[in-house]
């Protein structure tokens, strides 16, 4: 869907998109792990929880893998990152939509189809191990 809003210069609804991508995947990640995140500010809810969950499965990994600690130590850099780029989303999303331009919309939101796909991946490897 986001790659057909940002084709078709809809560049709000590619943020949107985007950004619905990456909280859906991690509200199923969490929601598979047991928690389910429902309250009045469920975006950042799941932000906070994707941030203990993440942390926590990489020390797992890190305890049993201890001879790979650098290659781990480089995924928890990544998950860092993941979660940065989540969070910026979840902020630019209400920003763009509520207060700028539609000129000013495209750089932002080829940016947040890009971050989008990249976390669909990390997050779904993530999982997988």
């Amino acid at each position: 869907m986001a790659n057909f809003a940002f084709q078709n210069q809809h560049y709000l609804w590619t943020i949107v998109c985007s950004y619905y991508s990456m909280f859906y995947i991690s509200s199923a990640v969490l929601y598979n792990q047991g928690y389910k995140t429902t309250d009045k500010i469920v975006h950042k809810v799941t932000a906070d929880a994707l941030i203990v969950f993440v942390r926590n499965k990489l020390k797992k990994k890190l305890i049993s893998d201890y001879e790979e600690a650098q290659n781990d130590a480089l995924a928890i850099m990544k998950a860092d990152e993941m979660i940065y780029h989540f969070d910026k989303e979840r902020e630019k999303r209400g920003r763009i939509q509520y207060s700028t331009t539609e000129t000013a919309k495209q750089s932002k939101a080829k940016t947040s189809l890009e971050r989008a796909r990249e976390y669909y991946k990390e997050i779904y490897e993530l999982i997988s191990h």
